[in-house]
């Protein structure tokens, strides 16, 4: 059994979070694997911005600023360049990005990085080339992120859902276009499709904080699209937004070169839920062309592809079974895995 500390200072959240709100991509993933590597038998110690100590499916949490241990066998510092060199004797040193690359040219990176040379983890092709390569480091390693299991084990719709599409992630992330996208081009074609949106600034704490004014304006605009079918709703936690895209045909999500995974747009597809993107940051990545979905080149070809996929039940019907199939992504044990191979 390995000693596995993991630290973050972004938002507050514990393992019971996902019980009663909704957790952003990172958080998820983080708390994913924690979960895992306890459940692997591993002594597993997350000190972060929780309210107060518990442990929960095998994990110890605790605040960050009540202390850590001075030796482990892992230890995975989350985001934050404060967090890197806490743990002086660390046997084996991780930074884990989720955020693209590039900001690790600010020099308290750069020096936290080449002070303790942890090994950098990144989440798949296109994030790993937002590093720069001169970065110092002690390697890299890209590990995608778990799909929760309630995610993995979806079976085939028998019949075709209505003409709903779901957009579940950061507003400011293309919202705005997609809204104007669906009122000039999807709506006039297809007036019974509607778009619902399970979005808003709660999902990312201080960060939503301080963009929710700009959150809000984009929401505001949703509202007024009404009489057009778009129907807004609160972020649900992960049991009840599986009901909510098991009954949407399409997911429709533009892209953004922040974007460096897209879970939101791996679980649709895991569901079998046919998405449309565009290729921008990591969505070619998430969406097979053409066989799970379409990435688009354009907005003419965004919109097409989103109105067959809302009308064409054979279109549907091919793309959900092929997102069954081909989309399930890696368990959380796999994951887990990948983390106790940097262990040797």
């Amino acid at each position: 059994m390995a000693v596995v500390v993991m630290t973050d200072d972004g938002i507050a959240f514990d393992g019971t979070t996902p019980e009663r709100s909704p957790l952003g991509g990172a958080e998820a993933a983080f708390l994913t694997v924690a979960e895992a590597l306890a459940a692997r038998g591993h002594r597993v110690m997350v000190r972060n911005r929780c309210a107060a100590p518990l442990t929960h499916n095998g994990v110890d949490w605790a605040p960050l600023d009540g202390g850590l241990p001075d030796a482990c066998d892992l230890y995975i510092a989350n985001r934050g360049h404060r967090l890197i060199g806490l743990i002086p004797t660390a046997r084996r040193r991780l930074f884990w990005l989720h955020n693209p690359g590039t900001y690790l040219r600010k020099w308290r990176y750069v020096r936290e990085l080449w002070r303790h040379r942890p090994i950098i983890v990144t989440t798949g092709r296109y994030h790993a080339s937002t590093v720069p390569r001169w970065m110092p480091s002690g390697g890299r390693v890209s590990i995608p992120y778990a799909m929760p299991d309630e995610f993995r084990h979806a079976t085939a719709h028998t019949e075709a859902p209505p003409p709903r599409a779901i957009f579940s992630s950061n507003p400011l992330r293309g919202l705005d276009w997609l809204l104007d996208l669906w009122e000039q081009r999807i709506h006039p074609a297809l007036p019974q499709a509607e778009l619902h949106l399970y979005c808003g600034p709660g999902v990312y704490g201080a960060v939503g904080d301080r963009k929710g004014e700009a959150m809000r304006a984009v929401l505001a605009h949703a509202d007024e699209l009404a009489a057009k079918g778009v129907r807004r709703f609160a972020p649900l936690p992960r049991g009840a937004l599986i009901e909510a895209l098991a009954q949407s045909r399409v997911m429709l999500y533009r892209g953004d070169l922040g974007e460096t995974f897209c879970l939101a747009v791996a679980e649709a597809q895991a569901l079998g839920v046919p998405a449309v993107v565009q290729a921008l940051g990591s969505l070619p990545e998430r969406v097979q062309d053409g066989v799970t979905g379409f990435v688009a080149n354009d907005d003419a070809s965004f919109a097409r592809h989103a109105i067959a996929l809302l009308s064409d039940d054979a279109l549907w019907r091919n793309q959900h079974e092929a997102a069954l199939r081909l989309q399930r992504g890696l368990s959380s044990e796999e994951v887990a895995q990948h983390f106790e191979a940097l262990m040797a």
